[in-house]
């Protein structure tokens, strides 16, 4: 006997008439009505009498009628104690370390998911360098990591997102570089760079660069985009970036310029392998998968 059919039954019993039920529990009076005559088959004895349009319960159908009201209280209680466990369970706080990139958005989008569903949920985002939240990662001081590759994630559990993160340079709206539709190796030449404090960026850079006989005139690092751009506009330097920063950027005065030929790199989100996550993180790490698989769908 199905908890689901003994709802049926119960409605049924309180509301007098199949059409009423059913509109209720928003299920065809065909079905209730087989469904009903399915349990009487079950149980070898009928449960309700026909009188004037409406059924009336036998005496059998009097004493399930009780007993299903007892089955169906305990079934709320039992399923409510178990909601009111997991929302206990998924309170609380996690803590992020993000990286400068368009991938964020992704990031607010499942925490956004997660705070519907659990309204207690608290997070604390903190910005920085990779390098910064790397090391925040492994000091244990942030749950999750938003990383953008070069990186390496030799000692992490590590989810790639599908969004790509495209690089360039961010130059002052008067510079000449802005006018250009990209920037190729020849343009890097002697050009004064601006760029991450990371040294997987500068591998990277330089694998790209493919001039093996000059090298990259960096003037200056950053560890976040923001405090560079006053060195962009008064043409101290271009500034090595992601398109995905930009985008919140003053357009009128400044201009991204995409590097030519592409180069496109991931962000990462990454958790150690060695710590007991708490179940918020756990659930937003599910979420981040959910995204990626409707993505790739």
């Amino acid at each position: 006997m199905e908890i689901r059919v003994l709802q049926y039954f119960w409605t049924i019993a309180n509301v007098g008439t199949i059409s009423g039920a059913a509109e209720i529990l928003h299920i065809t009076q065909p079905t209730l009505s087989r469904q009903i005559k399915d349990l009487e088959t079950e149980l070898q004895t009928p449960l309700f009498t026909r009188h004037h349009n409406r059924l009336e319960l036998t005496s059998a159908g009097i004493y399930l009628r009780s007993r299903a009201e007892e089955i169906l209280t305990l079934t709320r209680q039992t399923e409510q104690t178990f909601i009111d466990q997991r929302n206990q369970l998924y309170s609380g706080k996690v803590t992020i370390g993000c990286v400068e990139a368009d991938n964020t958005d992704t990031m607010a989008q499942a925490i956004e998911s997660l705070i519907q569903d659990y309204p207690q949920v608290h997070f604390s985002i903190t910005t920085g360098a990779g390098d910064l939240i790397k090391e925040q990662l492994e000091k244990g001081l942030i749950d999750l990591a938003l990383m953008l590759e070069p990186i390496d994630t030799k000692r992490y559990f590590s989810l790639r997102l599908p969004r790509q993160e495209q690089w360039g340079l961010l130059v002052a709206k008067d510079s000449p570089l802005s006018e250009h539709a990209t920037i190729t190796p020849d343009d890097l030449i002697d050009l004064p760079l601006i760029i991450s404090q990371r040294q997987d960026v500068h591998s990277m850079l330089n694998d790209w660069f493919d001039h093996p006989n000059l090298e990259l005139s960096i003037v200056g690092e950053y560890n976040l985009i923001f405090n560079t751009l006053p060195f962009v506009l008064h043409h101290v330097g271009v500034t090595l970036t992601v398109v995905g920063v930009t985008r919140t950027l003053d357009q009128s005065r400044l201009t991204f310029v995409p590097l030519a030929p592409m180069l496109e790199t991931n962000c990462v989100l990454a958790w150690r392998k060695n710590k007991v996550l708490t179940p918020i993180a756990s659930e937003l790490i599910k979420r981040f998968k959910k995204f990626n698989e409707e993505s790739e769908a």
